[in-house]
């Protein structure tokens, strides 16, 4: 026996009643003790010593602090607040996500801004564009909210397409557009880009700010690291983006930040057409299982 040990007065560690019935850590009954002092379990963690009140763990046991009624009427309780509640928040949102779009076929995702005015040449393009791939038989996958998404979702109605929005629960914006036929609300934007990724074939980029430049580096970043299969990245608005690829080649190229491969996951057009026979192109070679007849005509 070791003196660690022999000051403990045992070797191994005591049993309680809140560990053995599952009732959590409780308080330390006086006389229960382990090798490096009183010892506390809560499911899978032991403390001993003071490890307990140094990290702010309440007295009560799992099922007190569960069964306790708040105090205060209309008081949230402060188990909402932290951070296993959020876990399980985040699950449930890839698990509705998962189950709304798992039957979902073919589809682009189109990104832009929320801020363009219906009847803009911006808005009336990717309108066009979304109409035109849900005739080739594309559902079409946005944010869900106003100004472009607002666009793509309108054009995949009238394109006879399956019109969705992955909306974002955000102070000031936004409500689901009027043109998502299928709506999937998140609190989390990670959640929600994960969705914008698995369930498309294709991206298509306008005209936007921070928010779809996010979501245009990261497709980027997945393709250039292998996370997700190379599939098209088209920006659409050539005296939009022309600029940005200027300074690819004329900064981050001659650095070695990226290579001309990465460059060249980007396609540029102003062409309704193209952009079509860009993604259908991608289909037919990667998905042609996809191209079935009268599915993508």
């Amino acid at each position: 026996m070791n003196d660690e040990s022999a000051a403990g007065g045992s070797g191994e560690t005591t049993s309680t009643p809140e560990a053995d019935t599952g009732q959590g850590a409780g308080e330390v009954r006086p006389g229960e003790t382990g090798p490096g002092g009183p010892e506390r379990r809560s499911g899978r963690v032991v403390m001993r010593r003071d490890a307990a009140a140094r990290m702010g763990k309440p007295a009560q046991t799992e099922d007190e602090q569960f069964l306790e009624r708040r105090p205060s009427p209309g008081q949230a309780p402060d188990f909402l607040d932290s951070d296993p509640w959020r876990a399980l928040r985040i699950l449930s949102e890839f698990v509705e996500g998962f189950d709304a779009l798992a039957t979902v076929g073919p589809a682009v995702t189109v990104f832009g801004s929320a801020r363009v005015a219906a009847g803009a040449p911006e808005y009336e393009l990717t309108r066009t564009i979304a109409r035109r791939l849900a005739e080739s038989g594309f559902a079409i996958i946005t944010g869900g909210g106003p100004g472009i998404m607002e666009a793509a979702n309108r054009g995949c109605r009238e394109g006879g397409g399956l019109s969705i929005g992955c909306n974002i629960e955000l102070p000031h914006e936004q409500g689901l557009n009027a043109y998502v036929d299928l709506g999937v609300e998140f609190k989390y934007f990670f959640a929600r880009k994960t969705m914008f990724v698995k369930y498309a074939d294709a991206f298509v980029i306008m005209p936007g700010g921070f928010g779809t430049l996010d979501e245009l580096f990261e497709a980027l970043t997945l393709i250039q690291t292998g996370k997700i299969r190379d599939f098209p990245v088209v920006l659409v608005g050539t005296a939009y983006w022309q600029g940005m690829l200027d300074w690819m080649r004329t900064v981050l190229l001659p650095v070695g930040a990226v290579n001309e491969t990465d460059i060249g996951l980007l396609q540029l057009t102003d062409d309704p057409d193209e952009v079509v026979e860009i993604i259908r192109a991608y289909v037919a070679k990667a998905h042609p299982e996809d191209l079935v007849q009268d599915e993508i005509r």
